[in-house]
């Protein structure tokens, strides 16, 4: 996440192009942000429990103390730490765990509990931080403001890619159905020739039942659109959570509000939602805003399944035709604009003083 310091020089547009091009680079989008992080909160993420993969928050991270990495699931293929916030750390102290390493924008002021040999890297301040043999870096943002602008337009890019990607997945058509019987949802698989299983059912169903019986029946990729503004989970899985998040999405594309009180099993998208969860969820999650009193389980999203569009292109851009590389954003153009301003600027001076 973390690139090379570009030169703050206006006269070199070339240095302001590699500065836009290096923050929209390996940041992962699409379904491989479900395999890179454990969680992701798009905005602010309150917790006093523990994430056993790795972490994303795009906002702040505040609560009691809590716990990172506590049980990484494989090495990350882009190299992404075991937390990364983009805005401030406040409250009980943060657990790094495994030498994760951390990544944050702004100030850290409740302090990391480093174990194991961590790389830290931080763009405000630091306290409450016992450093020993570690190697940490506070003040960044400082010298280097494009340490912290970088973070965002990662965070923006990330926002994009997960509420574009929820409304892909919310236009695959369906070829599976749940059946109720009594208590019991039965989830009966039937995937296409590609492995995959789509089902759609609305939020009050899934509330109302109180047993889910999962059949993959094979499938290698499983969309479970739930339709809805609101729902509180508290269903109990037959034959447990184990293995789900692996193979099973439930995509909340318009929830708002979503609530688990029981234990969960399978990827939730819910990039819109304000959540809150009492047990742990068994996959990969991404929520707007998040209230974490429950752990989240490695068991990430591991399937094949990739949307046909550009998951990158924020809602309303443009994207090009061979693949969709996201439209600069407003501060990009700036840069490139006061970029061509400065090179004119100099080529006026030396012709002044010929």
């Amino acid at each position: 996440m973390i690139r090379n310091k570009c030169l703050a020089t206006s006269a070199l547009i070339a240095g302001a192009v590699m500065c836009s091009t290096a923050a929209l680079a390996d940041v992962p989008v699409g379904t491989d942000v479900l395999r890179e992080w454990n969680l992701v909160v798009l905005g602010d993420l309150t917790s006093s429990s523990e994430v056993e993969g790795r972490t994303f928050v795009g906002g702040n991270l505040s609560g009691n103390s809590s716990n990172y990495n506590i049980m990484p699931d494989e090495a990350s293929p882009n190299g992404q730490p075991g937390l990364i916030v983009v805005g401030n750390v406040t409250g009980g102290h943060k657990n790094l765990n495994n030498g994760s390493g951390a990544i944050v924008g702004g100030n850290v002021e409740s302090g990391f509990n480093l174990n194991g040999q961590q790389t830290v890297q931080v763009g405000g301040t630091l306290s409450n931080t016992n450093i020993n043999s570690n190697v940490v870096t506070s003040g960044i943002g400082a010298s280097d403001p494009g340490f912290v602008q970088n973070l965002k337009q990662d965070a923006s890019l990330l926002e994009s890619s997960m509420l574009n990607l929820s409304q892909d997945l919310k236009g695959l058509s369906g070829n599976s159905t749940m059946q109720i019987s009594g208590n019991r949802g039965i989830f009966n698989a039937t995937p296409d020739a590609d492995g995959l299983a789509v089902f759609t059912i609305d939020a009050a169903d899934l509330a109302a039942i109180g047993e889910i019986d999962f059949k993959r029946n094979g499938a290698e990729t499983v969309v479970v659109n739930v339709t809805g503004s609101s729902a509180v989970l508290n269903d109990n899985f037959l034959g447990g959570t184990q293995e789900l998040g692996e193979n099973v999405i439930w995509n909340f594309p318009d929830a708002t509000d979503l609530e688990f009180t029981t234990a969960f099993g399978g990827s939730v998208l819910a990039p819109k939602a304000k959540a809150k969860t009492a047990n742990y969820i068994e996959g990969s999650a991404v929520f707007g805003s998040l209230t974490q009193n429950g752990e989240m389980h490695v068991g990430t999203y591991k399937g094949g399944y990739t949307p046909p569009s550009n998951p990158g292109t924020p809602p309303g851009g443009s994207s090009s035709s061979s693949g969709g590389t996201p439209v600069p954003e407003p501060g990009v153009l700036g840069l490139f604009g006061a970029a061509l301003a400065g090179l004119f600027f100099m080529r006026r001076r030396r012709r002044q003083k010929a």
